[in-house]
Parts: structure tokens; C-alpha cells; sequence
């Protein structure tokens, strides 16, 4: 996975307030663009995409309907996280944000993370 605009972002101090930073919002379109790309690759569909204050979730779902979770953490206080342990997990539905056991990857395996929970 190609993620040369994201990488941009490795090592960076995003800002921080009572209001989300453009720096973030920026960021947030990109990555979640990335995954829209990913999931348009491999006939998946992104689903529930939640845009929290410095984080972000969301669901994708195949074409037999079976979902993953994903969720990156905070990245003002969990640098390159976002890059390296992003927490995926299967999931019943776009609404089930309990799902199965956590599992972890970095971005260049997210694809291969999906296929596995996905096959499940």
C-alpha cells in the first residue's frame, strides 16, 4: 500500500486544543481517503466512519457482510501509533464496536490484517 502522503506525517507534533487542528483534519481526510482507496481495490466499502477529536474508527464491510473495526489512538499522545498499531478486529455489524479479540498491525500490513479477519 502506497502511503507516501501519510508518511509525511511520521514524527509529526500535531497540534492540540478544545477545537481539532486543521493539521489533523488534513491528516484525517488523507488516511481515511487511503482506506476509501483501499477498500474500493478489494470491493470493500468503508461504513460507520466515526471522526472523533484527534482519533478516528471505522467499519468496513465485504460483500458477504462481514465487518472489521478499526481504530487508530490519539495521535497527540500515541506518536506514529497510527502508523504502526492500528487496532483491528472483527466485528457483527457497523455498530458493534465490542467485536472480537483486538488484534493489532502497522499500515503497510492493514490489507493483509483485513483479509485475514475478514476470512474468518
Amino acid at each position: 500500500m502506497k502511503t507516501t502522503k501519510l508518511e509525511r506525517y511520521l514524527g509529526y507534533e500535531f497540534s492540540s486544543g478544545s477545537s481539532t487542528g486543521q493539521d489533523y483534519k488534513t491528516f484525517q481526510t488523507l488516511y481515511i481517503n487511503l482506506l476509501r482507496k483501499l477498500c474500493n481495490e478489494n470491493g470493500w466499502t468503508l461504513a460507520n466512519i466515526g471522526r472523533n477529536h484527534y482519533e478516528f474508527s471505522l467499519f468496513i464491510k465485504n460483500h458477504r457482510d462481514k465487518y472489521v473495526y478499526l481504530s487508530i489512538s490519539d495521535v497527540r499522545h500515541f506518536p506514529n501509533d497510527w502508523y504502526k498499531n492500528i487496532l483491528v478486529r472483527t466485528a457483527k455489524s457497523e455498530k458493534d464496536y465490542r467485536g472480537g479479540s483486538n488484534n493489532y498491525t502497522h499500515l503497510l500490513g492493514l490489507k493483509s490484517a483485513i483479509e485475514v479477519l475478514m476470512a474468518a
